[in-house]
């Protein structure tokens, strides 16, 4: 899920090697933070945060095949 949610980014962001996931294990769920460049942020949320919604329910659906619980964090 890791790479799924690296590869998502870097082709939205003008800068891709700056992006970075690292992953955190909460109470019930694995949670993925996306680090992107400042410049990036608006690209990775979208409009009305569209875009940040639709990366959350691909790795969701992918997690839910593999019966894990998943969330996506996007952080400064």
């Amino acid at each position: 899920m890791t790479e799924l949610l690296l590869y998502i980014a870097k082709n939205l962001v003008d800068h891709p090697e700056q992006v970075s996931v690292s992953e955190k294990q909460g109470e019930n769920e694995l949670v993925l933070e996306l680090h992107v460049a400042p410049e990036d942020m608006g690209k990775v949320i979208g409009r009305q945060g569209r875009i940040a919604k639709e990366i959350r329910t691909v790795v969701k659906s992918l997690a839910q095949r593999s019966n894990q619980k998943v969330s996506v964090e996007i952080v400064d």
